[in-house]
């Protein structure tokens, strides 16, 4: 009998580009693969061999439940500390704290008076997908910026608040994925806080998606900020970088339902299905 895989979405239709290409590639190599809806009543993960999470992109909506899903399977990838670890922007200060260039952020917990920046700036929750929930204001939006944090305390989530960097207006941001460890591919992302919420695709916007070549300082950038994460066993990571004042600085470190833009790159796909397996080899 073949192994038994797991690749977990969120409920919706087509919610993921990147799984029919996975699923064709661990096909491909024998495997059993099935996309799963995380919160689905009806699956018992006790059947999977390993259960890889990848597009629960509503998680931030129900962390809770969430978080009491993830601590109940077996054989998770990524592993349950990274993500408790990495779905919590908290992480930011932890990364700076060993000395990772990260973007400037200010951390607002629920009952604290917000500070905002004398210039654009950005608000988000600390537990968050994508742009959900992410805005961008002017220096003199204050008000609307507070409306927004009292909003989110009201959900129960802490904010952060970071000085929006323009560069990403002309020159986006950099996505670094990285599979089992190792660079695989680049992606340029566009920006997404110059248009409105409604005008925003999904996570990201499509159109704005481009595979690029990076130097290999930048390389270097993103494998020093997974490396002080502490996690060494990561089936798959992105690191989003931006271009600021002081060099390439991090934006977020992506280690639970990041898109991998597998589409983009079917060198990354056979990566990724190999990783699988080998992980699936290992628990034999």
């Amino acid at each position: 009998m073949s192994a038994l895989v797991a690749i977990v979405t969120c409920a919706g239709d087509d919610v993921d580009p990147d799984s029919p290409v996975l699923l064709a590639a661990l096909r491909e190599r024998g495997l059993d693969a099935r996309v799963v809806v995380w919160n689905d009543p009806l699956v018992n993960w006790g059947d999977f061999d390993l259960t890889v999470v990848r597009s629960t992109w509503d998680y931030a909506r129900s962390y809770s439940e969430f978080m009491q899903w993830a601590a109940s399977v077996p054989n998770l990838c990524n592993s349950l500390p990274s993500v408790r670890w990495s779905s919590d922007k908290h992480y930011l200060g932890d990364l700076a704290e060993a000395g990772v260039l990260t973007i400037a952020t200010t951390f607002c917990q629920v009952g604290e008076v917000p500070s905002f920046p004398q210039s654009s700036f950005v608000v988000k929750p600390c537990i968050g997908a994508g742009s959900m929930d992410v805005e961008r204001y002017e220096a003199d939006d204050s008000s609307a910026a507070r409306a927004q944090v009292s909003a989110l305390h009201a959900s129960g989530r802490d904010v952060i608040i970071q000085p929006y960097v323009r560069s990403v207006d002309e020159s986006g941001e950099v996505a670094l994925v990285f599979i089992d460890g190792e660079f695989a591919h680049a992606m340029r992302k566009g920006a997404m806080l110059n248009v409105t919420q409604l005008d925003r695709n999904d996570l990201f916007r499509r159109e704005q998606m481009s595979l690029i070549s990076v130097e290999p300082e930048v390389v270097a950038v993103g494998r020093a900020a997974l490396a002080a994460t502490g996690f060494s066993d990561l089936l798959y990571a992105r690191v989003d970088l931006v271009a600021d004042d002081d060099g390439w600085a991090i934006m977020e470190v992506e280690l639970v339902e990041p898109s991998l833009f597998l589409t983009y790159s079917p060198d990354t796909v056979d990566r990724l299905a190999l990783a699988i397996l080998k992980r699936l080899d290992l628990r034999q």
